[in-house]
């Protein structure tokens, strides 16, 4: 498997990262199951895992820890924080007070000493950004912590972020992880050209948008019982009628195009993430080793010109169908007391 540098921080990662999201309470709960496709993972040459202590609330992480005794040294380990881990208003957020128990808490249930990239899982507009970055410098200068990074961060705060770093003398982002798919391209927009500009790794999550891009969802078929949907039907969306119905009609699109070029739909999909410049690593998360064996070596496809311009005819560059997609909406834009006065 060909590495990739990780934006400026030199590590070498995977063009397909391993996401563990499906590991545990959340999909699979065969734990046996699940160390298996951390090391077939392993062993195919994918060296890049993505985790988060709100995973399964910490069992993705102890799950995962167990899976890679052994073979810490091979693993290039990321986890996030940010999410509500209980109903204590301070196990939460950005803050300095949080994030120096959060990451104790993961690397007690990863079983390690050091994390390689600890990501801000979203942003959180009550806390100083400087208060986030100042706590996250005393993690890397204590060994803790290699990089640092965010997810489904928007543009303008990535580049607050950067210039708050150069000006108070912190240690500065290195990666950005955004949702990007065929399904949803917003990322395009702003969040690629200025991860591109500061020269930050990109980790893009749901590649596959939530298995729309598998192909398991047709027109006039039924919905496989062991999928997503199935189990979660408000999940990306499959209940809005409106939405459901053009994903449906890209996805019939997107299967006769994939056809045509003589790949599977879930190549023509991680294919099309990976092509993008600023794109690093696409974060793959399979529930089953079945399905991690049918995204393994889709990083080897490479995409025509045709066929990136027939996608571009069906979802428009910067564009996306769902708006929950994004993964991110400011609170300026969901809390009404804050667009009143």
């Amino acid at each position: 498997m060909n590495h990739r540098t990780l934006g400026r921080t030199g590590i070498q990662v995977s063009p397909l990262c391993l996401g563990t999201m499906m590991l545990g309470a959340w999909g699979n709960t065969d734990r046996d199951e699940c160390e298996r496709i951390v090391g077939t993972a392993l062993d195919a040459g994918v060296n890049f895992i993505d985790t988060a202590d709100i995973y399964a609330f910490g069992e993705s992480e102890t799950i995962l820890g167990k899976a890679i005794k052994g073979r810490r040294d091979e693993v290039v380990l990321a986890t996030k924080f940010h999410n509500a881990m209980d109903d204590s208003p301070n196990r939460r957020g950005n803050s300095r007070r949080w994030i120096m128990r959060a990451v104790e808490d993961s690397l007690r249930r990863l079983d390690t000493d050091w994390i390689d990239l600890y990501q801000v899982h979203r942003p959180d507009p009550r806390t100083d950004i400087d208060e986030t970055l100042g706590a996250l410098s005393d993690l890397v200068r204590q060994g803790k912590v290699r990089a640092i990074g965010t997810s489904s961060f928007p543009a303008e705060e990535l580049v607050e972020a950067q210039w708050v770093a150069e000006r108070r003398g912190r240690e500065r982002f290195s990666t950005e992880q955004p949702s990007y798919s065929i399904l949803a391209r917003h990322a395009e927009a702003a969040v690629l050209p200025v991860a591109e500009r500061y020269n930050l790794g990109v980790m893009v999550w749901s590649p596959l948008n939530g298995g729309w891009l598998t192909g398991k969802y047709r027109r006039d078929a039924p919905m496989p019982a062991d999928s997503r949907a199935s189990r979660d039907g408000d999940h990306f969306d499959f209940k809005a009628e409106e939405i459901r119905s053009r994903k449906l009609d890209v996805v019939e699109g997107l299967v006769a195009l994939a056809d045509e070029a003589g790949i599977s739909m879930i190549q023509l999909a991680l294919g099309f993430v990976l092509s993008h410049r600023a794109v690093t690593s696409a974060v793959i998360g399979p529930r089953t080793l079945e399905q991690l064996t049918s995204q393994l070596g889709a990083d080897e496809v490479t995409l025509s010109p045709d066929v990136l311009d027939a996608i571009d005819e069906l979802v428009p560059p910067g564009t996306g169908i769902s708006p929950a997609d994004v993964g991110y909406a400011p609170p300026a834009v969901t809390e009404a007391a804050l667009r009143r006065r």
